[in-house]
């Protein structure tokens, strides 16, 4: 099944490297059982409430900004709501997540700008988006493919780990990161490819300790390879 997908989005594999279709057609057919399902940890109602999420999770956790959000949707649910705040206010709603202060300055920001140019509506391309204060390319493909159903991959540290340990990339560039894996990623699979790795990540291929012995990917990732050499 997989095989027709490469067929139809014509994936151009990089050359030097037979195996990495094969691989790729493997690692999708372990992640499709393992996490049929998969989406944001985030917790959201709205596209603008998954867009302050994301703007918040930088660098904390997706369990911290939850739980901030249970209380602060609450409270304020629109641009509109959040606009009209002074920051510090809101640094006091948010202050229990990193990067507080400016996170705070960003929102409002953001939340006024949605109103005055997008007559309090999420943009829906990557452009527009990305022109909101505290709003990259990996905040703006979250929203894209979350909120609005569009594949993307949003690249965050557990993608560009996991990516580039897996040998599938090999770039220090985050953008790279997404620009290469969207050359060996059928397109059908890159919101759902993004959300494997990063579950593979938090579970499996920890930052500091990865469980390599665990790990069912083992035979495919260019990292465990090299430690097994460097061992013999």
């Amino acid at each position: 099944m997989i095989n027709s997908y490469f067929n139809i989005f014509l994936v151009d594999f990089p050359e030097g490297d037979d195996n990495l279709e094969k691989n790729i057609e493997e690692i999708i057919e372990y992640f499709e059982e393992k996490y049929p399902d998969p989406e944001t940890a985030l917790n959201y109602k709205t596209p603008f409430q998954l867009l302050i999420a994301t703007i918040m999770s930088a660098q904390t956790t997706d369990v911290q900004v939850n739980k901030v959000n249970e209380e602060l949707f609450k409270k304020y649910k629109t641009p509109s709501d959040f606009a009209k705040l002074n920051v510090e206010e809101l640094q006091k709603e948010i202050q229990s997540i990193g990067l507080y202060k400016n996170k705070s300055k960003y929102i409002i920001e953001t939340s006024k700008m949605i109103l005055e140019d997008y007559n309090g509506e999420i943009p829906k391309s990557r452009k527009e988006l990305t022109k909101l204060p505290g709003v990259g390319r990996k905040t703006a493909n979250v929203v894209l493919a979350n909120a609005f159903n569009q594949e993307t991959i949003a690249v965050d540290t557990h993608v560009f780990r996991v990516a580039n340990r897996l040998g599938l990339v090999h770039t220090s560039n985050r953008d790279q990161v997404e620009q290469d894996l969207m050359k060996v990623v059928p397109g059908d699979y890159w919101t759902k490819f993004h959300h494997w790795l990063i579950f593979h990540g938090r579970e499996v291929c920890k930052a500091r300790k990865p469980r390599c012995d665990e790990c069912e990917l083992s035979s495919y990732c260019e990292y465990y390879q090299n430690q097994i050499k460097e061992a013999n």
